[in-house]
């Protein structure tokens, strides 16, 4: 099969940082896997966020990874490096990568591969990895969300919200949820959420003690920020825990941190972007052992928003920076 891999690749390139227009399609030589990678043929990849941002030039690829942008994909395994032994060739599988998802080849290391889930089309999985790792690792690892606990998850209409609105759902936890048009807030209640507000005509913090009888949520997840940091901290019970993962409205705000000492909160954050090839096999093994039965039971599944050709990436990025999306936005490679 290795025969058959042409040397050059069409990939969307970042000509220089600015609008979606910047987004053009380029030629690159095709990877080839080192110690431990799968080369893989994309068939789709996801479009998130973090591919907006280093877009704009604002979240640069770290150190050692493709600055083509792209941080999930689903395809075929066309070639593999020395040492692999889980995944064969011609095997078919969902990944996280650290950059080089718009492209027609994209290596991975093994361990930050899965299969993908029965009964998926590439589509589909290609929608799976980035919200799936970043919700388990930030609400179940690092949040700590329990059974019968209150979960309130900001952009419940987002790729991520879509997912930890399912996923906390799926583990029993009571979830609040917020979104900006009614017809979001429709969806996220369809997908699991037991009460979504509408943040345009409604208070978050008055909603939830409205919800919860003035006790306030056990976890927040957050990816908004700005004057949102302040306003989870009156939203979150006593022992409240909330977790960072963005600041869409800025990363700075006036916030009276003596709520912190009171409530006895946990405040915490992080990125998965720049963590390490074994940190995130360790998140790939809990997500095959405790998620995956979910996804094949269709328990949970990725929602999918709109779907365009690998050529008109700057088509998705426009659908999300106009926020209109509901799920996930993914590019057809194939």
């Amino acid at each position: 099969m290795a025969d058959k891999i042409p040397t050059t690749m069409t990939a969307i390139e970042i000509t220089q940082p600015g609008g979606p227009l910047v987004l053009k399609a380029g030629k690159r030589g095709v990877p080839e896997p080192e110690t431990g990678e799968l080369l893989i043929q994309v068939r789709a990849a996801g479009v998130n966020r973090p591919d907006v941002l280093q877009r704009q030039g604002h979240y640069p690829p770290p150190a050692g990874a493709s600055d083509i942008p792209g941080l999930e994909i689903a395809g075929d395994v066309v070639a593999i490096g020395e040492g692999v032994t889980r995944f064969r060739i011609g095997e078919r599988v969902t990944a996280l990568v650290s950059g080089g998802g718009y492209a027609q080849y994209c290596n991975v290391h093994e361990t930050n591969a899965l299969p993908i889930p029965a009964g998926y089309g590439f589509i589909e999985a290609a929608a799976i990895p980035e919200t799936y790792f970043t919700v388990w690792h930030n609400v179940f690892e690092r949040g700590g969300l329990q059974n019968g606990e209150t979960f309130l998850v900001h952009g419940g209409s987002s790729g991520i919200g879509t997912t930890a609105i399912q996923l906390a759902s799926a583990f029993g936890a009571y979830v609040i949820t917020t979104a900006g048009s009614d017809e979001k807030c429709e969806a996220c209640v369809k997908l699991g959420a037991n009460r979504a507000v509408n943040y345009r005509h409604e208070d978050f913090v008055e909603a939830v003690e409205d919800a919860t009888g003035g006790k306030g949520v056990d976890l927040i997840l957050d990816m908004v920020g700005g004057d949102y940091i302040e306003r989870n901290y009156d939203a979150a019970a006593v022992d409240g825990r909330i977790v960072q993962i963005a600041f869409l409205n800025g990363a700075k705000a006036p916030t009276d941190v003596s709520k912190l000492m009171v409530k006895r909160l946990t405040h915490t954050g992080s990125t998965l972007r720049v963590r390490s090839v074994d940190f995130k096999a360790g998140i790939a093994r809990e997500l095959e052992r405790k998620v995956w039965p979910l996804l094949v039971e269709r328990r949970v599944a990725p929602v999918i928003d709109m779907v365009y050709p690998l050529h008109e990436a700057w088509r998705a990025h426009e659908r999300m920076e106009d926020g209109q999306n509901i799920g996930k936005i993914v590019l057809d490679v194939s």
